[in-house]
This record gives structure tokens, C-alpha cells and sequence, in this order.
């Protein structure tokens, strides 16, 4: 990515440069961005006050985002804090959309495809279970003692082998099996 930065009323000296281009490019692992982008970056002296205003054009969003502050590296630092808070809310809503496609646009292809490799789950540990005869209140309770999220049981009444889990809202469910 290039940066474009424009002082109005400030001389942008080498150290402002440096730290501008610096910490745009710490936001390259959130995002992939084009060789060719162009981050527009303006600095603005007043009185009393610094502002910077930066402006990156992606291929499917404008980012943007500007501070005003006493302290301008300082203000630095909030800009890219804003730009790094809309690029997660940019992901998150695309990924909540099921647009995967758009949702990859957000995130390092070398970290994904390492993340993939790592997140395949191997099996650890197999158990073999000979469930016992009870009813779904016992099956419940010794779930509970037992601090886990799931128990498989007999059911008394229908002699079929029965799973009783926790649910994320704080119930439970019940998951019977049928004879075929």
C-alpha cells in the first residue's frame, strides 16, 4: 500500500512520515489490500489543536476515519485505532452475512491458510459406553456431578439409548434414538 500525506499548515518532516506509514502498514495483516491502494492521509495544524484524516480505498469498502487531538502522534495512534475497530466491524458484518468471499478480502491468506491446518481436528481419544437404565432426572443430575455438557443413557421408559445435553441458554435437551 502507498500513503499519500499532505501537511496544511505543517511542513511534515521524515519522523511524522515514518510514523504515519508505519503504523498504516501494522493494519496490512487485518486486511489484504492492493499494491496500487492509496492511503490519503492529511495533516492539519490549528491554533490549538492537530488533526489527521485518513482515507484508505479498498476494493469493497472506504475506510476512513479522522482525529483531532493536542498531541498529533497521539493522534496518530486514535486514527489507527478508529481504522482498526471499523476493519472488525467491516469483517464481522460480512462474515455475519454468510459472505465468506467478502469476508476473506479481511484477513491475511498465509495466516488463514495456517490457521486451517491447525484448526483441523484430530481425534484424541475414543470411549466405549454401556449406558445404563435410568430416568432423564438421573440422567440430568449425574450430568451435573459429573460437570459435563452432555450424558448418554438408557431411558427407563422406552429402553432406547438417549443423550441429554446442556443447551447455551441454560436448559436442557434431550436427543432419543428410534429402533429402525
Amino acid at each position: 500500500m502507498k500513503v499519500q500525506i499532505v501537511g496544511k499548515n505543517i511542513s511534515v518532516t521524515e519522523a511524522i512520515a515514518e510514523k504515519i506509514e508505519n503504523k498504516l502498514a501494522s493494519l496490512e495483516k487485518y486486511f489484504l489490500i492492493q499494491e496500487d491502494a492509496v492511503a490519503h492521509v492529511v495533516v492539519r495544524v490549528y491554533p490549538n489543536k492537530q488533526k489527521i484524516e485518513v482515507t484508505i480505498p479498498t476494493k469493497y469498502v472506504l475506510l476512513r476515519a479522522e482525529v483531532v487531538h493536542d498531541d498529533l502522534y497521539a493522534a496518530i495512534d486514535l486514527v489507527i485505532d478508529k481504522l482498526e475497530d471499523q476493519i472488525r466491524r467491516q469483517k464481522t458484518r460480512l462474515s455475519r452475512k454468510n459472505k465468506e468471499k467478502l469476508a476473506y478480502f479481511f484477513i491475511d491468506e498465509d495466516a488463514y491458510s495456517q490457521e486451517e491446518t491447525s484448526d483441523e481436528e484430530e481425534l484424541v481419544r475414543t470411549k466405549t459406553i454401556q449406558p445404563e437404565c435410568m430416568d432423564l432426572d438421573e440422567a440430568i443430575l449425574r450430568m451435573e456431578m459429573l460437570q459435563h455438557s452432555f450424558f448418554i443413557y438408557k431411558d427407563e421408559e422406552t429402553q432406547e439409548v438417549a443423550v441429554v445435553y446442556k443447551r447455551h441458554d441454560g436448559g436442557y435437551g434431550l436427543i432419543e434414538t428410534e429402533a429402525e
